[in-house]
């Protein structure tokens, strides 16, 4: 399976989210899933990249040519796919996944994870997003989610394409019937 990781860029954030990124990414590179992300050699991006490659996995990197430009491009990916921007990168990334796993992130990654649930909903594709709820970071996004959901807004449940999962046994557990 290729999993498309959508996450942070950033390094100074909480330190847990490193390690619980290791952990994920050296679990699905030991279950031979593949590991499709951003391509960029900072943050948790980095960090879930050299994991899977260190436990013998495989990645996929793709990467807007401006960041290539600056020197950013991680190198863990085993193969890039270069994009021109952050709408092709997002197409890309939907093209090359199966499912999404959403780490901890900012407005790229929110914008990732309702990019993928807006299309699903219009019937594009039926991959699910699973919000990697590492130390409670997607609750208020889940709040507001239910809160939309409860005024009516929402198509459908989203929880029947966006996933919360709090731990790697979750993960498991969500994405075993796919495999």
């Amino acid at each position: 399976m290729k999993i498309g990781i959508f996450c942070s860029a950033n390094n100074a954030i909480d330190a847990d989210f490193f390690v619980l990124t290791e952990e994920l990414a050296v679990w699905a590179a030991q279950h031979g899933h593949e590991i499709v992300f951003g391509g960029v050699n900072q943050g948790l991006m980095e960090c879930v990249a050299k994991a899977a490659k260190s436990a013998g996995g495989h990645t996929i990197g793709v990467v807007p040519s401006i960041v290539e430009e600056t020197g950013r491009t991680s190198q863990y990916n085993d193969r890039v796919l270069t994009c021109n921007n952050l709408n092709e990168r997002k197409q890309l990334m939907l093209d090359e996944s199966d499912v999404f796993i959403a780490l901890p992130g900012g407005v790229g990654t929110l914008d990732e994870v309702f990019t993928v649930a807006a299309s699903y909903t219009i019937g594009y594709h039926h991959k699910r997003v699973v919000l990697y709820n590492m130390k409670g970071f997607w609750d208020a996004a889940i709040a507001m989610l239910d809160d939309l959901q409860q005024r009516g807004v929402i198509r459908g449940q989203w929880r029947d394409y966006i996933c919360v999962a709090n731990n790697l046994d979750e993960i498991e557990q969500l994405l075993q019937p796919m495999v």
